[in-house]
């Protein structure tokens, strides 16, 4: 059985997809871009507010599923500019504790609204 997860403590999708989708055991998190959730705006700062608002909603919608950052098996990470790469890492390394999850970081020349972040994650019940 699938369910959607939704908060309204992590941006509302700016598209026809869910927040998450828990499949049974596992839960599959949308890509989240630095997104206020209350005023729907990009965050203002740099790759480094950035990407602590990514984490945060990414926290805000397991957190509705019932889980933690220590659920995650996986992440991705899309990034606008690999020179970004050591500064995300340590905003990241900062929410979670060993064993660390499995990640693929990869760049790409653009993100919805311009941003320079946007991660999914896959979580384990």
């Amino acid at each position: 059985m699938v369910k959607a997860i939704h908060t309204d403590k992590a941006p509302q999708a700016i598209g026809p997809y869910s927040q998450a989708i828990d499949v049974g055991n596992l839960v599959f998190v949308s890509g989240q871009i630095p997104l206020n959730p209350e005023t729907m705006e990009v965050v203002e700062g740099d790759i480094t507010v950035q990407t602590e608002q990514v984490m945060k909603n990414l926290e805000a919608i397991l957190t509705e599923a019932g889980l933690t950052f220590a659920n995650v098996a996986k992440f991705t990470i899309y990034i606008t500019n690999m020179a970004d790469f050591a500064t995300i890492n340590e905003v990241y390394a900062k929410f979670l504790q060993e064993p660390y999850p499995a990640r693929a970081t990869v760049e790409v020349s653009q993100l919805p609204k311009g941003v320079g972040v946007e991660m999914d994650v896959i979580a384990k019940k």
